[in-house]
């Protein structure tokens, strides 16, 4: 595959819309973007994404699938309104199929999990439905897959470690032993 530098500055519109929360985060993806050679408009929430993209509609976007005022799924929606040619990638620390599907079913072109290198978002940005997306480097273990998948039921529920361990179909006290460990890497 060529440079992914030279890829970039080939692009007639190198316009890119980052939005997340997290602001430490949304700046070193922007600044990784951008030595890359696309020209990024930062924003933290979902109202002020879609007066961005009002404001002028980029060519590509990585959003945030969770925010504080909404989901990236809206500003999905804006994009493709505005400007159906984009390419819009999402990014999530709950990744999960049903998110996933909705996101490529809203128009995203890819789906990637927090944290997610610059080099792998560019990639999935430049990427053409033919040749589809490389798979990742660092990829997640499947124990973190499954923490995750846990930490998430476990907050849609509530934080209610009952209820969670009756949907995941498992005993309560091995869900807290669960909960009560660290992230695994």
């Amino acid at each position: 595959m060529v440079d992914l530098s030279e890829a970039i500055a080939a692009l007639p519109d190198r316009s890119l819309l980052v939005l997340d929360d997290d602001a430490p985060l949304r700046t070193r993806l922007g600044r990784a973007l951008e030595s890359r050679g696309f020209e990024p408009v930062l924003v933290g929430s979902v109202a002020e994404a879609v007066a961005a993209v009002k404001a002028h509609p980029p060519a590509f976007a990585v959003l945030d699938l969770r925010l504080d005022d909404g989901n990236g799924l809206q500003v999905v929606q804006s994009i493709q309104a505005a400007r159906p040619d984009a390419k819009v990638v999402m990014l999530t620390g709950y990744g999960n199929i049903a998110t996933a599907v909705a996101a490529v079913k809203a128009g995203a072109i890819d789906y990637l999990a927090k944290p997610a290198d610059a080099d792998d978002v560019a990639r999935a940005l430049l990427s053409t439905n033919e040749s589809g997306t490389a798979p990742p480097e660092n990829p997640m273990s499947a124990d973190r897959v499954r923490w995750e998948h846990i930490q998430r039921v476990y907050e849609l529920c509530g934080h209610n470690v009952s209820e969670t361990a009756r949907r995941l179909n498992m005993h309560r006290r091995t869900l807290q032993r669960i909960l009560s460990k660290r992230a695994p890497r």
